[in-house]
């Protein structure tokens, strides 16, 4: 869709699975990869792939695809640091971007979809899904942030937008747990692997 555009954080270092976990192989592809392959099938009309930690493998990986890659050389500083380098490369007219987890590969396009869908159809500038009442991913995030998100300090990171900004956000309920969970440890892994066999 003509203006959505998707971030892909994947410049972390892993620290809690003790190796580079882009590359880990998830159905039939890598872990990053399956990321992507979600994204492009999905209503996002192109994607950034954020990188940091293990550049040169994850580029191997991820420059097979249509998507723009973007160095994030302060990828020690945490997440944070990473969401600026990704809407530093948006173009200037785009109209909201979904902010999504490289380590996420059991977000669906549906999911996904479904964030979109809702930012369509509201006035409101930051789309969250929520399953059981908690809040996860992808964020989606309206043009009218771009200048507010590099002026973001702290520990809260990205969070600290949606506490400024209450009135302006939508939770939409998905089906799917997948919006809460995150590949951070090697048992995450085994028991998303299990689950996506």
């Amino acid at each position: 869709m003509k203006g959505i555009w998707g971030i892909v954080l994947a410049a972390g270092e892993s620290k809690r699975m003790g190796s580079p976990k882009m590359s880990l192989p998830f159905r039939q592809k890598t872990i990053i990869e399956t990321v992507i392959a979600n994204v492009m099938a999905s209503k996002v009309e192109k994607s950034i792939v954020v990188l940091g930690a293990n550049h040169d493998e994850v580029l191997s990986l991820t420059e097979k695809y249509p998507v723009v890659n973007c160095f994030n050389a302060n990828y020690k500083a945490g997440m944070l640091s990473s969401v600026k380098c990704g809407f530093e490369h948006l173009p200037p007219d785009f109209r909201a971007a979904l902010v999504l987890l490289g380590d996420q590969p059991m977000i669906d396009t549906e999911v996904i979809d479904l964030v979109i869908e809702t930012y369509n159809k509201s006035d409101r500038g930051i789309v969250v899904p929520v399953h059981n009442g908690k809040r996860g991913h992808p964020l989606l995030v309206d043009n009218r942030y771009r200048e507010e998100i590099y002026g973001l300090a702290g520990p809260d990171g990205l969070r600290g937008l949606l506490k400024k900004h209450p009135e302006d956000i939508l939770e939409v309920e998905s089906l799917h747990s997948s919006v809460l969970k995150d590949i951070d440890t090697h048992e995450d892994y085994l028991n998303e692997v299990n689950q996506n066999t």
